[in-house]
């Protein structure tokens, strides 16, 4: 059974985990690779960088941190580490939600035995998840706040698709979405929208009947875009496409540290909260809503229309957005995080990155140039491993666009 025990704690913490693709420095193209880096690197490192489901994958992982300041801190020691070990075997780090070019088809799965099982499980509905995302944990005291936090922040996983999109490319074309990653992670049947919890003791038997089903075997095979992580004593968020850069995830984990506090509070509920309304046509209209604009979101970006569950009105993602950080930035403050949430602010003015990807391509008719953006290489494509651009914080803000 589910243990009971929840390894919470009354101090903010908040984590971060990167995937990042590992492209060949000469063509551009994805490339096996991480056992290679993971070589490479110090024993001291082994814990926070990883392997990932595919080998032309690497996660890099921070350490729990008491605030987004000491993320930036430890994301920047690392990444150096990691693409100079890469640089080294001739590869570079991309960033971006799927690889505008190479196929799913060619690529290996890791040695590791768990992934080797899903492979075996799954087959190609997993073999083709060639997809990288950005999660950020964010530590709570209880598995009542995890629960409570991850039930509102459903309603808010379309803006931070919308914010992170960028995944517009697979396997040689445009999409015609602005993050075709979540559509592809979409065919597992354990992801996308968690079901709503309840409370504590709801997630604990959901989690013990489909053990018992052997539908999975720990809640980590819940690949829900939010989910409750008892082990690690947080609510991890999991919908973000991986952004252009270390600027944008400073951005938007801040966003996200400060909406799971918010709304894991028991006195605030959530934000424009209607709790008490979840009659079954209620909760029906709710789940249709989202559906609705989590794929608005993938489609269009900030310059979705979204509908507000509680107002019914229509708005555009980049609003939301803004009016989102207005009202979390008390918060923001609390935590030491306020100047990131209006960095953040700042960029929902701007072409978010899966525009920016687009209009390289549209300038170029060259998807190379598209993972040089990623990468931003030079064009001999020999350029990283210092990735000082992207830890610049206005190296990739795309240009301007009409404000509303």
């Amino acid at each position: 059974m589910l243990e009971n025990r929840f390894g919470g704690t009354s101090l903010p913490t908040v984590g971060v985990e990167l995937e990042l693709q590992l492209v060949d420095a000469s063509t551009l193209a994805l490339r096996q690779g991480v056992d290679a880096i993971l070589a490479e690197l110090p024993a001291e490192l082994s814990s926070s960088v990883r392997r990932e489901f595919h080998t032309c994958c690497v996660e890099v992982a921070t350490d729990v941190h008491a605030s987004v300041d000491d993320i930036r801190r430890d994301l920047k020691a690392k990444l150096l580490r990691v693409a100079g070990a890469a640089a080294q075997r001739g590869l570079l780090l991309a960033w971006g939600g799927t690889h505008p070019f190479s196929h799913w088809k060619d690529q290996e799965v890791t040695s590791e035995p768990r992934y080797r099982a899903l492979a075996d499980s799954y087959q190609d509905t997993l073999r083709r998840q060639l997809t990288f995302g950005l999660h950020v944990h964010v530590g709570v005291e209880s598995g009542e706040a995890a629960v409570r936090a991850s039930d509102q922040m459903r309603d808010h996983l379309p803006v931070l698709l919308a914010l992170s999109a960028n995944s517009p490319f697979w396997c040689g074309r445009a999409t015609g979405l602005q993050s075709h990653r979540i559509e592809v992670a979409g065919s597992l049947p354990a992801g996308g929208i968690p079901p709503r919890l309840g409370d504590w003791d709801s997630y604990g038997k959901l989690v013990d009947e489909l053990t018992a089903c052997e539908l999975i075997e720990s809640p980590k095979d819940l690949w829900w875009d939010v989910r409750p992580s008892p082990s690690h004593g947080t609510v991890e968020v999991r919908i973000c496409d991986m952004p252009l850069g270390l600027e944008a995830v400073l951005g938007l984990t801040a966003l996200i540290e400060c909406l799971v506090h918010f709304l894991a509070r028991e006195k605030d509920r959530e934000i424009g909260s209607d709790v008490g309304s979840d009659a079954t046509g209620a909760d029906q209209a709710r789940l249709l809503i989202l559906q609705q604009n989590r794929w608005l979101a993938a489609r269009y970006g900030l310059d979705a229309m979204l509908i507000d569950r509680f107002t019914r009105r229509k708005a555009p993602a980049r609003v939301l957005a803004r009016e989102l950080t207005d009202c979390l930035i008390h918060i923001g403050r609390e935590l030491g995080c306020a100047e990131y949430l209006q960095n953040l602010k700042t960029r929902t003015r701007r072409a978010n990155d899966a525009v920016t990807q687009i209009a390289t391509y549209a300038r170029t008719n060259n998807l190379e140039d598209v993972v040089r953006l990623m990468t931003r290489a030079d064009s001999s494509g020999h350029r990283q491993p210092s990735l000082s651009p992207l830890l610049n914080q206005e190296s990739l803000v795309g240009p301007l666009e009409a404000s509303y």
